[in-house]
């Protein structure tokens, strides 16, 4: 099975590169400057040349703040984007998996989000990811839409190891409170693309294909994953953190986030019998994978 992804340096490329290495499976990754989501002959042209047997898309604008203003720039990638992968995939008669988010919901739910409630993003990101969705869903019927939540990794820029980085010169956290999701590690998106690939590609069955959640198992507060990262930490020798618990309000951003960000999972479970690990053990291996690195 060859994977194309799209994206070169994002924290679910580098993990599908990284599982595709230890499992022997053939991953390419192409962006910039080859493939451009804001041009559909270069995506077209890219996907040729490989000759994918599935095609993951998991590029996308992910500033959440920035995209406040810079909507335009926001909707051209990852929804005039994301619809043209998934177009040029079905032209070449192969399946895509695309990459979406919790910020599709509007938080102001009390239980965790299941695939069919409505969705009412409520800031510039998540309606653009949304607009993604339905434009992957029309451009290929073939598809399997993956939304995860608080994605964290060895990779890139992500809260595990801003928490890190702060705790070298930090002993005092003031860390939000009151929104609540479910953290959950790249390496477990990677493992979990991988299988549902492979089904796909093998399984033509209407069941398999459309919207699912993909989360780790369980829930936190921004303040509980800070909280759990420092105790590890200082398991491990490092310095000790204090976590002050805040609300949303003693921490504006631009743009809005939902204070429920849960995601039920149930329904991948029963589809494909994929349920990602509690996000805590998770973590850990994350955690030992950046100390033992030094970072």
């Amino acid at each position: 099975m060859h994977i194309v992804v799209t994206g070169k340096q994002g924290q679910v490329v580098q993990s599908l590169l990284r599982r595709g290495a230890e499992t022997g499976v053939e991953i390419s990754a192409v962006g910039r400057p080859e493939m451009d989501l804001a041009d559909p002959a270069s995506i077209a042209a890219a996907f040729s040349a490989l000759r994918p047997d599935v095609i993951v898309s998991a590029a996308a604008y992910t500033a959440v703040d920035k995209a406040e203003s810079e909507a335009e720039l926001a909707f051209s990638v990852n929804a005039t984007g994301a619809g043209a992968v998934a177009g040029a995939a079905a032209r070449i008669g192969v399946p895509v998996i695309h990459i979406s988010t919790d910020y599709v919901f509007g938080g102001d739910k009390a239980s965790a989000y299941s695939e069919e409630d409505v969705t009412a993003p409520i800031s510039v990101y998540g309606r653009s990811k949304l607009a993604g969705e339905t434009a992957v869903a029309a451009a290929n019927p073939n598809h399997v839409i993956l939304r995860t939540a608080w994605v964290y990794s060895s990779f890139g820029t992500n809260f595990l190891k801003t928490m890190l980085r702060l705790s070298e010169t930090r002993d005092h956290l003031r860390v939000v409170a009151d929104q609540t999701g479910c953290p959950t590690s790249a390496l477990d998106i990677a493992d979990a693309i991988l299988a549902i690939a492979a089904r796909v590609v093998a399984d033509p069955a209407p069941s398999l294909r459309g919207t699912f959640h993909l989360t780790g198992s369980g829930e936190a507060s921004w303040a509980d994953f800070a909280e759990e990262i420092f105790a590890e930490l200082s398991k491990s020798g490092g310095r000790k953190v204090a976590v002050e618990r805040i609300p949303t309000a003693d921490y504006p951003t631009p743009a809005k986030r939902p204070a429920n960000s849960r995601l039920n999972g149930d329904k991948l479970a029963r589809t494909y019998g994929i349920r990602l690990p509690e996000w805590r053990q998770s973590m850990m291996i994350i955690m030992q994978d950046l100390l033992n690195k030094g970072l």
